[in-house]
């Protein structure tokens, strides 16, 4: 089923920011933009690949101009069952599972912390762990949580980056452990990875799950929990990190992802299938064994790397959280320090040095938790957003499940972009970008947004 154009930009919506008095207290200015709510609408039903949803926002300036939302958060069922919900429209208050993007604000959460001087970011995190923690390859080097959050642990995702229960991220860790396996959860030495902790950059979903944990031995707070109430919450965010503690008006606004995939075949004209989220309205019950969860045991429970339910709007708030130096509407989250550290470049590409893999070009440098996207570009290859070139920007992708994410800011302009894409219809490896890594749709959603609503053309 169809939607038309569900665009909130003519609503007179303020996200007052008590901020430096030169910006003034409005910070939000929206439009509007019915030449962008066209190409969106025309994006989410492109007559070869078209998508589920896509809810988009943009920020100039500091201030919110754009936000728009198209398509279904839950698509009508063409199987036949009905115990399945009828269509919803994506609306402000759609929770996407977010995928990587919630490695972002896990770092935020983690950035509290050392505002609170509780944790050290060049510390061991044995320390914090209570057990060693070594890569055996190179047993004299310590793991600091710098390193998990730049993705230069030489942690890897081979073996696994989520357990059950039941496993302890130890058992999983260390050599003598019951579930080490074959040991592939750790970088080899050169020529191999040439990995060293500290000295190559590979991007790894694990190094969030081990940040948890030593949130978890830090705060004295079960990770979601933390997240929600030190965050999330204050931010006026809805979502978070555990579907088993969402409230009911939550799950009654999550988005189902999906592709058009089955049996790994895709097919743009056949039936969505739900992916992930597809709850029919009902809360979760609570794992088996949840309530005796050892904090810092296995945080990957709660996926820091890509289980976060938040809307783009909440994602703006915390743009424009970071834009401001870390305060939003007089609530600091973060301190001006801190939120600097997370945009510094930690880790760049240098082709002479071979220091990282790049994914194609993708991803040629980082800071804590976020990617500098540094606007290089070749056929199908680099990290530009735009097609004309020009925007620089830190943030975070994310994929998973048909979802597809982004969030990406200027800190000096203060302009931004968020997008959700709430399923995809064709194979994106197959569909990239003519001028970067990044998929054609995800490029045609920023151009658009770029060019209206930011440059204003």
């Amino acid at each position: 089923m169809n939607f038309t154009s569900l665009s909130l930009s003519s609503l007179c919506l303020f996200i007052g920011l008590a901020l430096c008095p030169a910006w003034g207290k409005d910070q939000s200015t929206l439009k509007s933009m019915p030449k962008l709510d066209q190409q969106l609408h025309a994006t989410l039903d492109h007559p070869s690949r078209p998508l589920a949803s896509v809810s988009a926002i943009a920020i100039k300036s500091g201030k919110l101009v754009y936000q728009g939302h198209f398509g279904a958060r839950v698509i009508e069922p063409q199987s036949g069952n009905p115990a399945s919900p009828q269509s919803l429209p994506a609306d402000a208050q759609t929770l996407y599972r977010i995928a990587s993007i919630s490695k972002m604000v896990a770092t935020i959460g983690a950035l509290r912390l050392l505002d609170q001087g509780k944790l050290d970011l060049d510390a061991d995190i044995s320390d914090y762990l209570g057990y060693r923690v070594r890569n055996p390859h190179f047993p004299d080097a310590k793991i600091t949580t710098r390193m998990l959050v730049s993705h230069t642990s030489s942690l890897r995702d081979d073996n696994a980056y989520n357990f059950p229960i039941s496993t302890s991220m130890q058992s999983f860790l260390t050599p003598d452990g019951a579930n080490y396996g074959n040991g592939a959860q750790w970088a080899k030495p050169a020529p191999d990875h040439n990995a060293a902790p500290g000295q190559y950059f590979h991007y790894v979903n694990l190094n969030f799950g081990m940040l948890g944990a030593v949130m978890e031995r830090v705060s004295g707070q079960r990770f979601d929990l933390y997240m929600r109430d030190t965050v999330l919450r204050p931010l006026g965010i809805a979502g978070g990190y555990n579907l088993e503690e969402l409230s009911q008006e939550e799950v009654n606004h999550l988005a189902v992802l999906y592709r058009k995939q089955s049996n790994e075949i895709w097919n743009s004209a056949g039936p969505w299938v739900p992916q992930v989220d597809n709850l029919l309205g009902k809360i979760p019950a609570k794992r088996a064994g949840i309530d005796n969860y050892v904090l810092g045991s296995n945080a990957t429970l709660f996926s820091p790397q890509g289980g976060l339910r938040i809307s783009v709007e909440g994602l703006s708030k915390i743009m424009l959280m970071l834009m401001n130096h870390g305060q939003y509407q007089g609530v600091h989250i973060l301190s001006a320090k801190s939120t600097a550290a997370l945009l510094q470049q930690e880790w760049h590409y240098d082709a002479a040095r071979n220091n990282g893999d790049t994914d194609r070009g993708l991803m040629r440098a980082w800071a804590l938790g976020t990617q500098i996207f540094t606007d290089s570009s070749a056929p199908h290859n680099g990290d530009r957003l735009v097609a004309q070139g020009g925007f620089k920007a830190v943030g975070h992708l994310g994929t998973a499940y048909g979802l597809q994410s982004g969030f990406f800011f200027d800190p000096i302009s203060r302009n931004g972009m968020i997008y959700a894409i709430g399923g995809v219809s064709a194979d994106p490896d197959q569909n990239v970008s003519a001028f970067s890594s990044l998929n054609s749709w995800e490029t045609d959603v920023l151009d658009v947004l770029y060019r209206h609503a930011i440059v204003g053309k």
